[in-house]
């Protein structure tokens, strides 16, 4: 059964209004939903959004429970035109839980793990875009290496572009199976061990990430976050990598600050706030949970509140 991450701290974070609109811009199987839908009262409202196929028949069912709950199978950046659509110039609060949920990973049709052998897709909207397997086919050594360096961080991406290219000089990669098994001969057996970690992880992740388009559509939400939130609205946003909570951190970190001016500019009295305060550090899982859960071991939550606008 999948268990949302960090659910009790996001709802916490979250939800200021009993009676406010919300969005969960990361339906997946609606675990944060249905905390969300707990949180408020009869006049409140969620709207929840999701790319993924796989996450409608749970919203359809949630749906038919709760008239307060609203879906749509689209990519959170386009939360926008959704809003818009809906007559809505903003919203009390946004959670965003990012990367991929236990059944798609336990899927193995959908090629997220190594663990499973199955096609090689990991496409979280399977109907849109290439595959893992159809990109791994006409890429180059320098892209290949490239995704795998800047989207899993993988220091020996070079090596692993190679073997993936004389590999698929004999068969097509094709499947999660080949493509691990490629990766693990690549890998020296010592750093796997010393990291205590399949030495496909990192290609893994990064592959995804690329395919997805992930971290460019987090930057594209982020960027229109602020005029989405309300005055004491809230984001609420949990990561699972460094690459992912990199960009949310120096995002808040821009939005506290405000407008930046040269340094030896004259100016009267102090410059005026960005439109986000970050309500604390990151916070991570409890033990407990991480005990109960060991997928919740890497997430980060990080929360922000939209101050009033300037006069």
């Amino acid at each position: 059964m999948h268990q949302s991450v960090m659910a009790s701290e996001a709802v916490d974070a979250l939800v200021t209004r009993r009676d406010g609109f919300y969005v969960d811009g990361t339906f997946g199987r609606g675990g944060h939903s249905r905390r969300i839908l707990a949180a408020l009262a009869a006049e409140g409202g969620l709207l929840a959004v999701d790319k993924d196929p796989a996450a409608a028949p749970a919203a359809a069912e949630l749906r038919g429970k709760d008239a307060r709950f609203e879906f749509e199978r689209d990519s959170f950046t386009d939360l926008p035109r959704l809003l818009r659509r809906r007559g809505r110039g903003a919203v009390d609060g946004i959670l965003l839980d990012l990367g991929v949920s236990a059944p798609q990973l336990e899927d193995g049709r959908r090629g997220f793990s190594f663990l499973r052998d199955g096609p090689l897709d990991m496409r979280l909207d399977p109907g849109r875009g290439r595959s893992a397997a159809e990109w791994l086919a006409g890429a180059g050594h320098g892209e290949i290496a490239r995704v795998l360096r800047e989207f899993g961080e993988e220091r020996r991406a070079g090596r692993i572009a190679a073997a993936i290219l004389r590999a698929r000089q004999a068969a097509p990669v094709a499947t999660t199976g080949q493509l691990a098994r490629i990766v693990g001969d690549a890998v020296p057996a010592g750093r796997a061990k010393r990291e205590r970690k399949h030495p496909a992880t990192r290609t893994f992740q990064a592959i995804r990430i690329f395919i997805n388009n992930e971290l460019a559509e987090l930057e594209s939400l982020l960027a229109e976050v602020a005029a989405l939130l309300r005055a004491g609205g809230r984001l609420v946003v949990i990561s699972f990598h460094s690459l992912e909570d990199r960009i949310v951190k120096r995002f808040l970190r821009r939005m506290q600050r405000g407008e930046t001016l040269p340094r030896r500019l004259p100016v009267m009295g102090r410059p005026a706030p960005g439109p986000l305060r970050a309500l604390g550090g990151p916070r991570r899982p409890s033990a407990e949970e991480v005990a109960a859960n060991p997928r919740a071991r890497s997430a980060v939550l990080r929360a922000a509140e939209r101050l009033e606008a300037a006069a």
